[in-house]
């Protein structure tokens, strides 16, 4: 097959390096791809929001597959253009991708399926959303409803970064903060459920748990993801079991009830407290950089699950997983989650091992005169496996060590909970 990817990240570059293990895949071009996927792949500079000139490309490259990364192209109906062409597509339909695009919309659904999540309030404008906040107190959770780039959550643990925090909303995330979602905080250990959805059948694919703050302790502000590590051991068969039947199951349920069948990957990141999970958001797409934990332990097997997906045949399908763990370490470069500095030089890569054990998954990279710059604010996501998280860890670190980036930076206790 000739299969097409869509996006730039680390999570694509993960995406990419499983797919090219699989015997199903002939041909691999990546949209628009990075320095590090350039290495393993063609790389195609096409506008993914254009769904028409995501469709032109497939037809004069002949490509049999398309596999959407990103949520923004899934929010721009991106795959609803490539099915209306005839094109066999991976992630879900622009009214499914609701479920990340919108987080009112998101409550909606599980009010409407039962789904146990946060209490919460939805705002237009800023002072009734104050005067909520103060009748609330803190600690409290500011979401803008829309699509934010990861950045539009606001978790706060005073009143006064409360009403900053929905200051914050309303001025500066655009078209996204327009609506405000106001939730309670759910106390509790947080984790990452991924399931395969093909429009009936719901496949349980991994769990993941992810590092948000910028500091190592869970300290600092929020950002994208420190870095990740698989299994995630608080998220047991028992409770992921509850979590599917509880809250991912009656909420395909009641999107197939309205009739947006839901088909693609589906994030669950669940609070988890006492045993009982309940529902923090939806993403409609791959978790980054928990994807590339969970490529990586999934390895060329990824992409057979992805096509019977897309096919309409998870019925058939079965995950065949080793008794292993996995841990990323993002590196970023000086100034995230604020301003990266980009542009340095990063050394040290071409001598580090790329095999099924190790692997540097490039997340904000270009490449200029031979070199390999930062261009981004997680530039890379160093990988490992191992029979035991401490060992995975200690060659993700191992591999950190040798890499020559003053410019960068990373934590230094991914996976500290676990361990």
């Amino acid at each position: 097959m000739n299969i097409l990817i869509l996006g730039s990240g680390g999570r694509e570059h993960a995406l990419a390096w499983a797919t090219l293990q699989n015997p199903k895949c002939d041909k691999l071009i990546v949209a628009p791809g990075n320095a590090g996927i350039s290495a393993i792949a063609e790389c195609a500079d096409i506008d993914i929001l254009n769904g028409g000139a995501v469709a032109e490309f497939c037809f004069e490259n002949a490509i049999d597959f398309v596999l959407v990364g990103p949520e923004a192209p899934l929010a721009a109906g991106v795959a609803d253009r490539l099915r209306e062409a005839g094109l066999l597509v991976f992630g879900p339909s622009k009214d499914a991708a609701r479920l990340e695009a919108s987080k009112a919309f998101t409550k909606e659904i599980c009010d409407a399926a039962n789904a146990p999540t946060a209490a919460y309030a939805r705002f237009t404008e800023v002072e009734a959303a104050k005067d909520y906040i103060r009748t609330q107190g803190a600690p409290i959770v500011i979401k803008a409803d829309g699509l934010a780039a990861g950045k539009g959550v606001i978790v706060a643990m005073t009143l006064e970064e409360a009403l900053e925090g929905v200051e914050t909303v309303f001025s500066e995330f655009g078209d996204a903060g327009a609506e405000a979602v106001i939730e309670e905080f759910m106390e509790g250990e947080e984790a990452s459920y991924f399931l395969l959805v093909d429009g009936e059948t719901v496949l349980a694919i991994g769990t993941a748990q992810d590092h948000k703050r910028v500091g190592d302790g869970d300290t600092g502000p929020n950002t994208g993801g420190m870095g990740a590590y698989s299994p995630a051991p608080v998220l047991s068969e028992a409770i992921a079991t509850r979590a599917l039947d509880d809250i991912v199951k009656p909420t395909m349920r009641e999107m197939a009830r309205r009739g947006m069948p839901y088909q693609g990957v589906l994030y669950a990141g669940l609070m988890i407290k006492d045993g009982m999970p309940r529902l923090v958001e939806y993403n409609v797409r791959f978790g980054d950089p928990e994807c590339q934990v969970l490529m990586m332990r999934l390895g060329g097997q990824a992409f057979d699950l992805i096509h019977a997906c897309a096919e309409g045949r998870l019925a058939e399908a079965k995950v065949n997983w080793a008794d292993d763990h996995a841990v990323t370490v993002v590196m970023a470069a000086e100034g995230y989650p604020g301003t990266p500095k980009k542009g340095t030089v990063i050394r040290g890569l071409d001598t580090l091992p790329e095999d099924s054990q190790n692997m540097v998954f490039h997340a904000g990279t270009r490449a200029e005169d031979g070199k390999i710059l930062a261009n981004g604010g997680r530039v890379l996501n160093v990988t490992a496996r191992g029979a035991s998280l401490k060992e995975a860890q200690a060659r993700a670190y191992a591999m950190v060590d040798a890499i020559d980036w003053p410019e960068g930076f990373c934590r230094r206790d991914i996976g500290w909970r676990a361990l």
